[in-house]
């Protein structure tokens, strides 16, 4: 199996097939956006080919360079249970070499399946993520913060990072709405809206 760039028939595929069926409206961008997004260099969909069948894929939200934020992980319906993501994180940080990939998990206690959610992050344990200090919100969706790197990070240089890759894409009131990093847990969540960009 190699992860590879896909064309834009191919994204466009495993968007429809893939990206619609596993994640909620209130977390998935359009297609539009992340056709431009990639178009513009701040988008990388990196796909795990097995021959010419796509397994599954991983999208990374790009930052200052050496930043990224996992934006999706998802395989295929018909490859689940077999191993394959933790293929894709291996071989993403090996694509990635010196980037700190950074990512949102949603939290137990306000995820509508907590157990779902709780194995989630035992997921990303396993395969080498760890949680920042700081948990973040999205569209009235909070967040543990997961990161890998090699060697020590910086939390609070994460945290700006983190912020730059949303407060670089969307308008400043719709980053002051929607956007909460770090996530506040006494305030408690916003409302939960669809994805805006």
């Amino acid at each position: 199996m190699e992860l590879r760039i896909p064309t834009l028939e191919q994204l466009r595929t495993v968007y429809d097939r893939d990206l619609r069926a596993s994640f909620p409206a209130a977390e998935l961008k359009p297609l539009r956006n992340i056709e431009e997004m990639w178009a513009g260099g701040q988008y990388r969909p990196w796909c795990l080919f097995d021959g010419d069948d796509i397994a599954g894929e991983a999208f990374l939200w790009l930052g200052h360079p050496g930043w990224a934020l996992l934006d999706y992980l998802c395989v295929a319906s018909d490859r689940r249970n077999g191993g394959l993501g933790s293929v894709i994180l291996e071989k993403l940080r090996e694509a990635e070499g010196d980037t700190v990939i950074f990512g949102e998990s949603e939290i137990p206690d306000y995820a509508p399946d907590p157990a779902m959610a709780e194995r989630r992050l035992g997921f990303y344990a396993r395969n080498g993520a760890r949680t920042a200090v700081y948990d973040t919100e999205m569209f009235g969706v909070p967040y543990k913060t997961l990161y890998w790197a090699e060697g020590d990070v910086d939390e609070a240089a994460l945290m700006e990072e983190h912020r730059f890759v949303y407060a670089n894409t969307f308008a400043p009131d719709k980053f002051a709405r929607y956007v909460r990093i770090p996530f506040d847990p006494q305030a408690g969540p916003g409302e939960k809206v669809e994805w805006q960009q």
